[in-house]
């Protein structure tokens, strides 16, 4: 398998690190051209999510299956109906540890919970390293989305966090807190290697989920 990397900051930098694939490497100094990519069978992106947006429309045009962790922008809403009528399979996340996986399902559960305590309150606040430029995180959002319920958010940029989460369910008389701290940026990388072999291998088209193809696997 050949891998394209798009973004070789602090998390695709790991890609190369942990990787036993063949590689071809781009970012600003290096954008990627539709012949460059079309050597390779999968793609995977760590850019910004102003320039994966402004790479959208050629990714598309490869028809080659893409693993996406960049955040910090909308996906257009007729992307998964265009991927399944060209049979593009592509799997996105704002996080590919295998942990926020178990982080899922624990809120899912904590949700169901949520009505036996109707003045409940839920908070999360996340805190990642100074350079990461969006806020909240993509984390943060889809935590908010697993548990289903109206939450605030708080963040905040210090050092080198590589990421740091935690939601509080507060009813007053006790608290429950779900923690989820990333040691090592390496678990994102193989993650989304992960991701990357299971696309090479199974044919999905449309636009799925890390969270989805994982639970759908196990």
């Amino acid at each position: 398998m050949k891998i394209a990397l798009l973004g070789t900051g602090k998390t695709g930098s790991k890609i190369l690190e942990n990787n036993k694939h063949e590689t071809l490497c781009f970012n600003s100094k290096n954008p990627p051209t539709f012949e460059q990519l079309k050597k390779c069978d999968v793609i995977i992106s760590f850019l910004p999510g102003d320039a994966f947006l402004h790479f959208l429309p050629l990714l598309l045009e490869t028809n080659l299956p893409v693993v996406c962790g960049s955040t910090g922008f909308k996906w257009p809403d007729n992307l998964d109906g265009i991927l399944k009528d060209k049979k593009i399979s592509w799997i996105h996340a704002t996080n590919f540890s295998l942990g926020v996986a178990v982080v899922k399902e624990l809120l899912k559960k904590l949700s169901s919970f949520t009505s036996h305590f109707p003045s409940s309150k839920i908070s999360i606040h996340e805190i990642h390293h100074i350079h990461k430029k969006d806020a909240p995180s993509g984390t943060a959002l889809s935590m908010k989305e697993w548990v289903g319920k109206d939450c605030d958010i708080t963040s905040a940029r210090e050092g080198d966090v590589i990421g740091h989460h935690a939601l509080s369910f507060d009813t007053g008389t006790e608290k429950i807190t779900i923690t989820h701290e990333a040691l090592d940026r390496k678990l994102f990388a193989e993650g989304a290697i992960w991701a990357a072999e299971y696309l090479y291998k199974n044919k999905r088209p449309g636009l799925h989920s890390f969270q989805e193809v994982l639970e759908d696997t196990l």
